[in-house]
């Protein structure tokens, strides 16, 4: 497959430590340049990546670089995605963005036809898909062992929001005019996306409950609670910056048996009967199987499972998928997170999740 050109728009922690060392292991890809506000940053980026050509700003990258490029990594905080990934998008450049794709769902439906209107793909960064483990989930979905999904859990737990680069607002994800929102807007995305794709489907209703314990110094929340009510069964939200632990644990459960994540340990839990009735709960017992998958949940830069991803965007480019799953994904991961905030605002009360579009 020819390489592909790309220039990569903000040098922070995710892309100096996630994006940047797999495009350079890879022989499919080629950097030529970077953006980034932040003078220290592109000082780092000529140290690190050498021969890249550098832009104080993504406008000015576009401006100068769009002739010679095939794609743009945007690895800015979320509400800048929005506006770059526009002049790109309009310039003819495909687009890889990192999670949220925007900040707002207004935004993120306009990127969607922008991205169809000018032939381009669209595509968000859902790198927990791509995580081994959950790949794994994904094959014992598909088996059918564990029978018609009917309700799942995810809980994040993390004792602190990520921090970002020393040289800039290293706690950016915790102000509203970077990040659009709290851990609901930063994690939210991921949580998301699996429940779509377990519960195959999108949901229709929230309750979510938002808090912080650090009010007085940050205006974004710390916690994040919700149910969510999908066609096709519900599922429980738990995220939080707050605990003493670094662990996802994730629970999906089925008609015949259950399939468990903690972290890289994974167990399948099947009913077994002494009978024939599948009800006869005296009859009944259960056969646990476990693995451990090797998952790299630890590295916060995921670089493991970018190399997975990356390689979709390729895909989706040969195959012009300018606005597949994962873009229309992205959309309704933004419309959850709206009303999640919205149902927080209204103390609990269950609101309706954007339009009743179906997966």
């Amino acid at each position: 497959m020819a390489s592909i050109r790309g220039g990569l728009v903000g040098y922070g922690f995710i892309a100096s430590r996630g994006h940047a060392p797999v495009y350079a292991r890879r022989q499919d890809v080629d950097i030529v340049a970077i953006a980034d506000t932040c003078a220290p940053r592109l000082t780092i980026a000529r140290e690190e990546l050498k021969d890249v050509r550098l832009y104080r700003s993504a406008e000015e990258l576009i401006a100068r670089e769009a002739d010679n490029l095939d794609f743009i990594d945007i690895a800015t905080p979320p509400v800048f995605h929005a506006a770059i990934a526009a002049q790109a998008i309009e310039r003819g450049l495909h687009v890889l963005c990192e999670k949220p794709l925007t900040a707002s769902s207004d935004d993120a439906r306009r990127l969607i036809g922008l991205a169809k209107k000018n032939r381009r793909v669209l595509f968000p960064c859902h790198n927990y898909r791509h995580a081994p483990v959950v790949k794994t989930v994904r094959e014992v979905l598909d088996s059918g062992r564990i029978g018609k999904v009917t309700a799942a859990s995810l809980s994040t737990f993390r004792n602190s929001h990520a921090k970002g680069v020393r040289e800039w607002h290293q706690d950016w994800r915790r102000e509203l005019q970077y990040s659009g929102g709290g851990i609901g807007m930063d994690h939210g995305s991921h949580t998301f996306y699996l429940c779509f794709d377990w519960l195959g489907a999108y949901p229709t209703a929230i309750s979510a409950k938002a808090t912080s314990r650090t009010s007085d110094k940050y205006d974004t929340e710390d916690n994040l609670t919700a149910t969510l009510t999908f066609p096709t069964g519900t599922a429980n939200v738990s995220l939080s910056w707050t605990s003493g632990i670094r662990k996802v644990v994730y629970v999906v459960q089925g008609e015949r048996g259950a399939v468990m994540v903690d972290d890289d340990d994974l167990q399948i839990v099947l009913q077994e009967t002494k009978g024939n009735s599948v009800t006869d709960r005296q009859s009944m017992s259960w056969a646990t199987e476990r693995r451990s998958i090797a998952s790299c949940w630890i590295d916060a830069s995921h670089t493991q499972w970018f190399d997975s991803l990356f390689s979709d965007f390729r895909r989706a480019i040969v195959c012009e998928d300018f606005a597949g799953r994962d873009a229309h994904d992205a959309l309704k991961c933004i419309q959850v997170i709206e009303a999640a905030y919205r149902s927080a605002q209204a103390h609990c009360l269950e609101v309706p999740i954007g339009e009743p579009d179906q997966r």
